[in-house]
């Protein structure tokens, strides 16, 4: 089984969701060899700390026109790094670049392809991968039957790996043409903030019980407090107490942390369809009828206004 993994870059480090990538093949592999390949500028010694997370060698495409992202590019290098390599499987992780990508791997490779996978696949019978279904509210079991096989894993569908040794690093040239690059990024608006909100491993989020966006900073106290990102109900955007880009829900920023904590939210259903892939969901809310009490794996009832500052007090305090 050779594996190749795809592994995103921002600002010139590897996301950790590539990491889990790159951890989830090696162990698929079984003690098997693992190929890690990078598009766009990347230092060596990035690259060689893809070791850590279970890479045996990574294939770096040099080439300062793959820093933009473009689709249509990323895809033909990768399907060149693949033939090249004798790849049977490629792993990357689940994103919006990812999703686009794989999509169009799939079509130049006639490749099996396997979206949201949330588990090693067994082999004991064929290949059935386990996927997350329903924004992360079933699960399906899928046989990919094609002789190349692509997997887009899910976020925290590992635990990282960080024990390997350095990775060895080897130049790779895909043949990219001009047509590859036809179409321009002209210019990008990112979401500000220490932590953002689809690479956090725990959210804070706040909801219309707040009363007002001037009572935010007990929000941004508890996220300091735990290393979180923050994020807010559509309402709450929508009245333009918090940015957009902390919408969290089914028409915002879908999440899958390791920790969600809800203030103030009373639980709609397009909001619990985008965090209920989270591991655990804390909700503080004075009513104790409201929805998202249902969802949660830990509930405190009480005032969000005396519950909180405490709550970021001993956190602060067991530090």
């Amino acid at each position: 089984m050779s594996i190749l993994v795809f592994v995103e870059g921002d600002q010139g480090a590897v996301k950790k969701t590539s990491q889990e990538a790159v951890t989830y093949a090696k162990e698929m592999a079984e003690g098997g060899s693992v190929t890690a390949l990078a598009l766009g500028s990347f230092d060596s010694s990035t690259l060689e700390g893809l070791g850590r997370n279970g890479a045996d060698k990574v294939l770096h495409v040099s080439d300062e026109r793959l820093d933009q992202g473009i689709i249509q590019a990323y895809s033909s290098a990768i399907s060149q790094a693949i033939t090249a390599e004798g790849a049977d499987i490629l792993v990357l992780a689940k994103s919006s670049l990812g999703d686009a990508i794989s999509a169009r791997v799939a079509v130049k490779l006639q490749a099996s392809l396997a979206s949201n996978v949330v588990a090693l696949p067994d082999t004991s019978n064929g290949f059935k991968v386990k996927r997350g279904i329903y924004t992360g509210k079933a699960f399906a079991n899928v046989n990919l039957s094609s002789e190349k096989k692509i997997l887009a894993i899910k976020k925290n569908a590992v635990t990282l790996r960080t024990d390997g040794p350095a990775a060895s690093v080897a130049p790779f040239n895909p043949e990219l043409k001009d047509s590859h690059f036809s179409v321009k990024i002209t210019s990008t608006e990112k979401a500000t903030g220490d932590i953002l909100l689809p690479d956090a491993d725990i959210v804070v989020s706040g909801g219309r019980g707040l009363k007002g966006p001037e009572h935010w900073g007990m929000i941004e106290d508890l996220a300091k407090a735990l290393g979180a990102a923050t994020g807010c109900s559509k309402p709450v955007s929508d009245m333009e107490w918090r940015p957009h880009h902390e919408h969290v829900g089914q028409t915002g920023v879908k999440v899958s942390p390791t920790l969600y904590v809800a203030i103030g939210i009373s639980g709609a259903i397009q909001h619990l369809a985008g965090v209920n892939s989270s591991k655990v969901i804390v909700v503080i809310n004075k009513d104790p009828e409201a929805p998202f009490f249902k969802a949660a794996d830990y509930g405190i009832v009480g005032d969000a206004f005396e519950v909180v500052p405490k709550l970021t007090e001993a956190v602060n305090a067991s530090k």
